[in-house]
């Protein structure tokens, strides 16, 4: 028996063709759609022409990616701003552009975030000891992205 079946994608038109579909269906970021082409078995010259092309037309733009990814893990899944710019950084998007991405987050809606994610996970916690009570929430809002400064403010203004 054979492995899985890749459709190798010699042309280059129907390498862009394919390559609309995927940039109509989500957001990317460039470094995405570069992978996915190079997955596909186009060469490199055929990719950064593909990548311009979609440019062009609209298809692709980093700076709208940015901001829908930012929006997205921010409003779905309640992340920081820590995390947004690492899980940004490794789709490879500008800093300039992460900066822009990260200013769409209102900071009233960001610190009522944190609030809710602290009071939550404070109903969860069963330690007794209030200095222990109070590292474990510390460390869970710092995993989900939030400033340290941020989460002892928080921390203290709610005395959690």
């Amino acid at each position: 028996m054979d492995g899985p079946k890749t459709n190798k994608i010699t042309d280059e038109k129907a390498g862009l063709a394919k390559a609309e579909n995927y940039c109509a269906y989500q957001d990317r970021s460039q470094q995405e759609v570069r992978d996915k082409l190079y997955e596909w078995g186009l060469w490199q010259a055929a990719v950064e022409n593909i990548i311009s092309l979609l440019i062009g037309e609209g298809f692709l733009n980093e700076e709208r990616f940015a901001k829908a990814y930012a929006q997205g893990k921010f409003n779905q899944k309640g992340w920081g701003k820590i995390k947004i710019k690492q899980g940004l950084k490794l789709k490879r998007v500008p800093d300039v552009l992460i900066k822009k991405a990260l200013l769409t987050i209102a900071d009233d809606d960001y610190l009522r975030c944190l609030e809710r994610l602290l009071e939550k996970k404070e109903k969860s916690i069963t330690e007794k000891d209030p200095y222990k009570r109070q590292y474990k929430l510390q460390q869970y809002a710092f995993s989900r992205g939030y400033e340290h400064d941020l989460i002892l403010d928080v921390l203290k203004a709610s005395h959690l």
